[in-house]
């Protein structure tokens, strides 16, 4: 007996002539660009850093999906926007994902299925986990063609909502609800991710954020001993367990500085004059800055510190920064701490476009895993966008953006005998572009 082939009813005429739409067009994808994303996965090698710490005790001579292979597949997965773990289940015959992970489109074994990628996540221990994070440090500095003179980490935390009764989950008043928070490091420069550690939905005590910095410095330095480090962050980080670890560290930094009664009071006279020289300019604000020495009661030593003072129509305003970096107070702040609002870009790109909130599992190693493989994503979507021409409009590209236009092609994969041939829409309108990023890609090698 022969299946009857599907057909898709209720379409209207086009120009007087009936459509027939049947579903037989064979091995098609609609995931095409993800074999660009393979090749960048070839170069930056994540799937088999991750998946060297992943304790394996399955019966080796069984095995058909390495651990690897689960790997690449859950991260190819995110980056092309099914960010949920059973979503392998709709994908584990598409062609293309099966071509990503090195197997054949049609003879090829189909992908592993949702309940094998959920045992990989709950695999890892909190040991295997910490040492995956320092093998993305060590990612992160071999991304680099050559050693920088200097680098600035943006450290940051941001609210997870929670999914029910989980490990670490606490109620957080800011966010308005249970959640967790995680914290987020990047480096300004080029944008590429550091760190990402899953925490209680709580404000980061100075030495939890101390302890995490200390390791990620630790980390960094033993692969650039030389290279100047810079942390810049927001004013719950100016802690003093986070200022002596930097001073003993000899990192610079610049970070915010909450305001209290005595900072307040050595600010009075600065305020006062902003005020009256928006007065006296009948502008709509005036704006003042001024450096001074303040050691803290819970400070070791005292350090140096910048206020900013504005006064408006609404009344005046100051804002302090405090950091041990050489320059005047108008250019370290304007310059160089209020440039710390791309971090947020980043953050959003983690967040919004890997859907790195997917963390719905109960054990907190499980949703550890889950965020380093969003983390793996957004290194492959913004490794494409730094592929992009230095001055066209992908190189500012959300990763939306980028994944519409690049990953989301619709594709005919035929296996011949000695070959695989991809055929791509002769009216995709971004095929210049795509085929320079393919280009761009092979030639920086692995």
């Amino acid at each position: 007996m022969t299946e009857a082939t599907l057909f898709l009813p209720g379409l209207s005429p086009v120009g007087g002539k009936d459509i027939t739409a049947t579903f037989d067009g064979g091995q098609l994808s609609s995931d095409g660009g993800v074999l660009i994303m393979r090749e960048i996965e070839k170069r930056l090698g994540i799937a088999t850093i991750l998946s060297r710490h992943v304790p394996d005790a399955r019966d080796q001579g069984r095995i058909v999906h390495t651990h690897t292979d689960m790997i690449r597949a859950r991260m190819f997965a995110i980056a092309s926007g099914y960010e949920d773990c059973d979503d392998i289940d709709a994908l584990r015959i598409d062609p293309v994902f099966k071509m990503a992970c090195g197997r054949r489109p049609e003879t090829g074994k189909d992908l592993m299925s949702q309940p094998t990628l959920s045992r990989l996540e709950n695999a890892p221990s909190w040991r295997d986990l910490a040492r995956m994070g320092l093998g993305m440090i060590d990612m992160f500095c071999a991304s680099f063609r050559r050693v920088p003179d200097r680098i600035m980490l943006d450290i940051d935390d941001t609210d997870d909502p929670a999914h029910g009764q989980q490990d670490l989950i606490l109620f957080n008043s800011h966010a308005g609800g249970y959640c967790f928070q995680p914290i987020h490091i990047f480096e300004a420069g080029s944008g590429k991710p550091v760190l990402s550690l899953l925490r209680p939905g709580k404000r980061p005590s100075g030495e939890e954020a101390a302890q995490v910095l200390r390791h990620v410095i630790a980390g960094i330095r033993s692969n650039w001993p030389r290279a100047e480090i810079m942390v810049r962050g927001d004013s719950h980080y100016a802690t003093p367990e986070v200022l002596d670890l930097l001073d003993e560290k000899r990192c610079t930094y610049i970070l915010g500085l909450a305001t209290n009664s005595r900072l307040a009071k050595i600010a009075h006279p600065w305020s006062e004059d902003a005020a009256m020289r928006r007065v006296l300019s009948k502008e709509e604000k005036a704006r003042r800055f001024q450096q001074t020495t303040y050691q803290a009661r819970s400070w070791s030593r005292p350090r140096k510190i910048i206020a900013r003072a504005e006064a408006t129509s609404m009344g005046a305003d100051v804002r302090f920064v405090v950091t041990n970096l050489p320059g005047t107070a108008k250019v370290l702040y304007e310059k160089v701490y209020c440039a710390r609002g791309r971090m947020e870009n980043m953050i959003k790109d983690m967040k919004l476009y890997t859907r790195s909130d997917r963390t719905s599992c109960h054990r907190w190693e499980a949703n550890q895993f889950r965020l380093f493989l969003h983390m793996a994503a957004y290194w492959l979507l913004l490794s494409l966008r730094k592929a992009a021409p230095r001055r066209s409009l992908w190189r500012t590209a959300t990763f939306e953006t980028l994944r519409r236009a690049f990953l989301k092609i619709a594709v005919r994969i035929e296996e011949l005998k000695s070959r695989i041939k991809v055929a791509f829409p002769s009216a995709y309108p971004h095929a210049p572009v795509f085929a320079l990023l393919a280009g761009v890609i092979a030639t920086r090698g692995p």
